[in-house]
Parts: C-alpha cells; structure tokens; sequence
C-alpha cells in the first residue's frame, strides 16, 4: 500500500495534484451532486488548501466538466480498444457480441462513479452534459463500434441504437438501484456472484433476442 503524501508534496508535483483534486471531485459529485459539493470539501478530501482546487480548475463549474470530460475520455477509450480488439480476434457474430456484452458490464461495474454522476445529470436535466463533447463523442463511438463490429442493421435486422439502449438498461439497472430495489429484494448488489450471474443472465438474454430477431423478426401492430 502506497504511503500518504503530504500536502507540501503535491504542490510541489502539479500533475499529482491535479489527479487528486480530480479524484476527490468524482467521489463527491458522484456522492452528493453539483450542487451539494463545493471547492472547499474537494480541497479537504484531496488534501489540499481550500484554494488549490480553485487555482488548478477555476470555478466550480470548470471542475466539474473536468470530471466528466475525464469519465468520458475513459469510455471511448474502452470503446476503441474493444473494437481494436473485436477486429482483430475475427470471432464469429454472436462471440463478439457476447464479448461486447461482458466487457461493458465489466467498465461500469468498475466505474460506479461513472453511473452516479450520469444519474443526477439525468436528475437535473442533464444541463452540464448537453454540450460536453467528450459526452456526445463516447456515445456515437459505442454506436459505431457496434456497427462496424456486429454489421447489426445488414445482418441481424436489428437497428444498433436500439440494442445499445437496451445493452446499458441491462446493465445499469442494478447499479442504479443498489440502495432502492435491490436491497427490497435481499440482494446485495455488491456480491461478486450476484454479479458475475447477472452478466451471464444479460449476455444470455440479448444473444437470445438476437437469435430470435434474426430468425423470426417480430411484426407489433
């Protein structure tokens, strides 16, 4: 385990520093929301004068988008890397589909941070994100990646923003209400085999309605 660094020791590495105020940020506004965190709780967590937050970010607002700009630089990364990967491996359809499933699970599952804050822009209306390019960037990425990968539209029938809204419905709903529903129904959203089973469970159910989409695409009047 890494010793703590002293204050005196991060102002004297700026890009240490700069992570810290970053990392202390995300908790809280992942914990409390915008509005409930200010500069000078960040400073406290992060171990810094209430003023460095403010001297490295500007406002409050700058700081914020910080955060969520490095969130999302984070998702297109994973992004690129699973199609770098995906095109390389020339596994069939349902495997790489199957692979796509698995890994977003797995990101978000390690990044709950990620789902709290996208939580209360929703709650909010989403104001912080609507012209955050980082935001729009990751999403029409995850979009493409599933085209160009799966070939959904030609070979499957199956329209790719409608499979990646169902993909993170899948996937978040357990996140998102690890504290609401989960814990009504006695389930520890916690519990690496609780988790590790609800991948299988999501992993199943879409390569199944893919199965049968391309089998025998349903017609609702």
């Amino acid at each position: 385990m890494a010793g703590v660094t002293s204050t005196t020791d991060r102002t004297r590495d700026p890009g240490r520093t700069r992570e810290a105020i970053l990392d202390a940020a995300e908790q809280l506004f992942a914990a409390r929301g915008y509005e409930s965190t200010s500069l000078q709780d960040v400073g406290a967590m992060a171990g810094v004068s209430r003023a460095t937050p403010g001297y490295f970010f500007g406002s409050k607002a700058d700081l914020y988008r910080a955060v969520l700009e490095r969130c999302f630089a984070a998702v297109r990364d994973a992004v690129r890397e699973g199609r770098r990967r995906t095109l390389s491996s020339g596994k069939s359809a349902e495997v790489v589909l199957a692979g796509v499933v698995s890994d977003y699970f797995d990101f978000i599952t390690a990044n709950p941070n990620l789902v709290r804050l996208i939580e209360w822009e929703a709650l909010s209306g989403g104001k912080h994100l609507q012209e955050l390019p980082p935001h729009l960037e990751a999403a029409q990425e995850a979009l493409g990646a599933l085209r160009e990968e799966l070939d959904l539209e030609h070979e499957w029938g199956v329209d790719a923003s409608q499979l990646l809204l169902s993909v993170i419905g899948l996937c978040w709903f357990p996140l998102v209400h690890s504290e609401t529903i989960m814990r009504a129904l006695g389930i520890d959203p916690g519990n690496q085999e609780f988790l590790d089973a609800r991948k299988r469970h999501v992993v199943d159910l879409v390569l199944h309605g893919m199965a049968h989409r391309a089998s025998a695409p349903l017609s609702i009047t």
